[in-house]
């Protein structure tokens, strides 16, 4: 768990013995081995790891980590966490949902478990459809988005993950994609993250969504088109020839053009993870008029849910002895003789 003292691992410490079965080229299989490569890099327990998930091709998880696992219900994971970790806060807990599963039936769910600040690690595979149902449109599916219950294109307006993350009161936000080699350490900054730590994972759908996200992962435009915000650094893109700066009149932000290097004569923002305003609006850029956001959007920690439970507990029992006997016996008793 985050806290407890890093143990040496390897990938294989990782690996169960269960066959991988997701479609050939899913993204799935890149974001399991980012998962299984950070794990170690960590110094996560096996012993003392437990992997939920809910109803989907990504709740297949569970028994591909060499872990504690519970495959859950339809969107009912954070419950199933959150007990979990009430049990054993020692415990070191993972949240495996995706954007039908996280975002529809179980977006209460995923609501409660955020705002609650339960100290888990939520990764949101987001596909923009419904895989395992066989193609329907999600929630995070764009407007015109074909599929057997939209045939002639989605007219629904999609959900924002993230926007929906901060709206939620989420202290830790952060993107990625399946086959980024930037996943990793994303990854390890949310397992660090003291709270419920929320990770949007663009996910490719070989079958029923293919190549969705190619606007801004393929190889030809991803300089263009994705910005990895860190911490304390300048908030540039297209190889630093461009960057994102806070226009005052409007409060929002705007492209501008980097010339010979100097960001900060062109007025570019800084990232500051702790700045709930800029994530805010890093999440919901329209893209094409803007890049991606990726990486870690924000990250402010507060205290957690089971610790306040668990300091609760410990003032009701303070100076007190369990007597089950006296309990029992307590109030409106009788003896029938």
């Amino acid at each position: 768990m985050n806290d407890m003292t890093p143990i040496q691992t390897t990938l294989k410490d990782w690996e169960t013995d269960q066959e991988v079965r997701w479609c050939p080229g899913c993204g799935d299989y890149a974001i399991l081995k980012a998962v299984q490569r950070t794990l170690p890099m960590v110094g996560a327990d096996p012993r003392n790891t437990v992997f939920v998930s809910g109803i989907g091709c990504s709740s297949r998880f569970p028994y591909y980590v060499e872990s504690y696992g519970f495959h859950t219900i339809h969107g009912r994971a954070p419950a199933f966490a959150t007990g979990i970790k009430l049990a054993n806060p020692e415990l070191d807990v993972w949240i495996v949902t995706g954007d039908g599963d996280g975002m529809s039936i179980g977006g209460n769910h995923t609501m409660h478990v955020l705002r609650r600040n339960l100290d888990c690690q939520i990764l949101l595979f987001n596909n923009e459809i419904y895989g395992l149902t066989k193609g329907q449109y999600s929630p995070t599916s764009r407007v015109g988005t074909p599929s057997p219950t939209s045939p002639i294109g989605s007219v629904d307006r999609p959900a924002s993950p993230c926007a929906f993350a901060l709206g939620a009161g989420a202290r830790f936000v952060a993107r990625g994609y399946d086959v980024s080699k930037d996943l990793p350490e994303v990854l390890k900054a949310a397992y660090a993250h003291k709270g419920a730590a929320f990770v949007e994972i663009f996910q490719n759908c070989i079958v029923y969504n293919k190549d969705r996200f190619d606007d801004f992962t393929a190889k030809a435009v991803s300089a263009d088109m994705q910005i990895m915000c860190r911490d304390g650094e300048p908030l540039l893109f297209c190889k630093e020839s461009k960057g994102l700066s806070l226009d005052l009149d409007t409060l929002s932000l705007k492209v501008v053009d980097v010339a010979d290097g100097d960001w900060q004569g062109a007025g570019v923002a800084v990232h500051d993870v702790r700045n709930r305003s800029l994530a805010h609006m890093l999440v919901e850029m329209p893209f094409g008029a803007f890049p991606m956001a990726l990486g870690v959007i924000h990250n402010d920690p507060a205290p957690t849910f089971e610790s306040a439970v668990v300091a609760e507990r410990a003032s009701l029992t303070a100076g007190k002895s369990a007597d089950l006997s006296r309990l029992l016996s307590k109030g409106q008793t009788w003896t029938v003789s």
